[in-house]
């Protein structure tokens, strides 16, 4: 966000989108339907367009999210089961994907290497351009894949008869 704001391009945080605040130790700050109704509507459809006025949400045209360091969290060998899901991302993931969902409409960043290029379309053109967008959107199921392929992986080396989780 702060890479953002110093750009110029106007930026609000979750909890001051939504008027919601995180909850549950922060397992609950972006599941929520200003979030995902503002990121998946389709700017183009005439019934989203309504219904997001009906509901008083607002189109939502960037996502950008720093996923949860479960790699880093996992690689010190004296990682808990407990320390490894909790640093398992539930709302960044969902985003992102929802976000590249709908390329469309929406811009989603998952490379800070990228702000560069999404600063400067949006400032020459008013917003990015679709073949970025969907380069985005290629790079967040790229990412989500990996992110899910390395807890997968974490998880499938915990042995249950002798972690002691599960005494």
């Amino acid at each position: 966000a702060k890479k953002m704001r110093d750009s110029g391009i106007k930026v609000k945080d979750v909890s001051e989108f939504t008027g919601f605040p995180e909850m549950l130790d922060g397992r609950v700050k972006t599941l929520h339907p200003k979030v995902h109704g503002g990121i998946l509507a389709q700017k183009g459809n005439p019934d989203h367009l309504r219904q997001m006025k009906e509901h008083g949400l607002q189109a939502i045209d960037i996502v950008a999210v720093n996923l949860y360091a479960f790699d880093k969290a996992t690689a010190d060998p004296n990682c808990t089961l407990a320390h490894a899901i909790e640093n398992i991302d539930i709302g960044g993931p969902t985003m992102l994907r929802a976000a590249a969902k709908n390329f469309q409409d929406v811009t989603v960043i998952v490379d800070p290497a990228d702000y560069p290029v999404v600063i400067a379309e949006i400032k020459e053109h008013g917003n990015t351009t679709l073949k970025t967008r969907f380069r985005l959107c290629a790079k967040v199921f790229a990412l989500t894949s990996k992110y899910d392929t390395a807890i997968s992986a974490w998880l499938d080396k915990v042995d249950v008869d002798k972690n002691p989780y599960f005494a």
